[in-house]
């Protein structure tokens, strides 16, 4: 992961994602939550840690009509939320509530893959997503971008090993793009510092 460079993958670490009791096959989870900072990575040497929130109402507009289940974001579809309704997707005041009935495919992974989950061998999530507009903000020891607006919703998937954020090429861009243009904002407070110097001093 992430296995398409234009999606951008983020891990929801729920001790909700959980098997419904006597419900077969379905389990549930948030694929994530709104206005919740996670950290993508922290600098120690300038201690300084980059975050990133979902706003609340960034899915409002987005395309949800066709959203896959899977697990780690490759390989067989377990549910769809298109044609057979076995995904069911839902936005509440916390987040992306997810509900997939793994029954179909029982026989054909989704038993095993459902077995795993109820006994907390898999017990995170992940989703994949395409961002139309989000904005920046910082203080004195963080970075935050928030994302305040969601083009599309491809797939949520049960993970065992979550994306590393530090590969994920939409958060590096990111984060390499602040870094530069703090150091270039540096590099121009020290040019003028400079040259008032100078000035003082002829």
């Amino acid at each position: 992961m992430p296995v398409r460079p234009e999606r951008e993958y983020r891990d929801f670490r729920s001790a909700e994602f959980e098997p419904l009791e006597d419900s077969g096959f379905l389990v549930r989870g948030y694929a994530t939550t709104f206005d919740d900072p996670y950290v993508i990575w922290k600098d120690e040497y300038d201690d300084i840690e980059y975050r990133e929130i979902i706003a609340k109402g960034a899915l409002d507009g987005a395309d949800m009509s066709d959203v896959i289940f899977l697990y780690n974001h490759t390989g067989m579809v377990y549910a769809r939320n298109k044609k057979t309704g076995t995904l069911t997707l839902k936005i509440d005041d916390k987040g992306l509530y997810q509900e997939a009935d793994l029954r179909l495919l029982k026989d054909f992974g989704g038993g095993e893959l459902f077995e795993a989950i109820r006994t907390e061998l898999i017990d995170k999530m992940s989703w994949a997503f395409t961002v139309r507009r989000d904005h920046y903000e910082s203080t004195a020891n963080t970075r935050t971008r928030i994302i305040d607006e969601i083009t599309k919703v491809y797939d949520v998937s049960a993970v065992s090993i979550p994306a590393d954020p530090n590969t994920d090429i939409a958060a590096r861009t990111w984060i390499n793009g602040v870094i530069d243009r703090e150091k270039a904002e540096r590099l121009e407070r020290e040019r003028k510092r400079l040259a008032l110097r100078i000035k003082a001093n002829q």
